[in-house]
């Protein structure tokens, strides 16, 4: 029988980030990615979070480093994101406010 990976989910972002982003990297240091890699692309969802009123996943080669850059604008703001549409329009993507849009490495969307 296989394990069942049940995928957490958080209130909000400053949740998500002090209870899952913290302690995943005081465990792995060295790690510059939410799934420990440092190339690639993935669809694997690390996380869910409740982002005015609706559900976003954040996929797994998330960098962590933009993570901390979206829970400092969440103590500066009370929207410290940018809901945008996907490239193919078919969803809705956050961005951090004030980032550029290229080599973003934040990739939440919609769930």
């Amino acid at each position: 029988m296989s394990a069942i990976n049940v995928i957490p989910e958080y209130k909000d972002f400053n949740e998500f980030y002090t209870q899952m982003v913290l302690p995943y990297k005081e465990l792995n240091p060295t790690h510059i990615r939410l799934d420990g890699k440092m190339l690639g692309s993935t669809r694997n969802v690390s996380a869910y979070f409740w982002y005015l009123d609706k559900k976003w996943k954040v996929d797994a080669d998330t960098h962590i480093d933009r993570l901390k850059l979206a829970f400092e604008a969440c103590k500066a703001s009370d929207e410290p994101f940018v809901i945008k549409n996907t490239r193919d329009k078919k969803g809705e993507c956050l961005e951090i406010k004030g980032q550029p849009i290229r080599n973003k490495k934040f990739y939440v969307y919609k769930a």
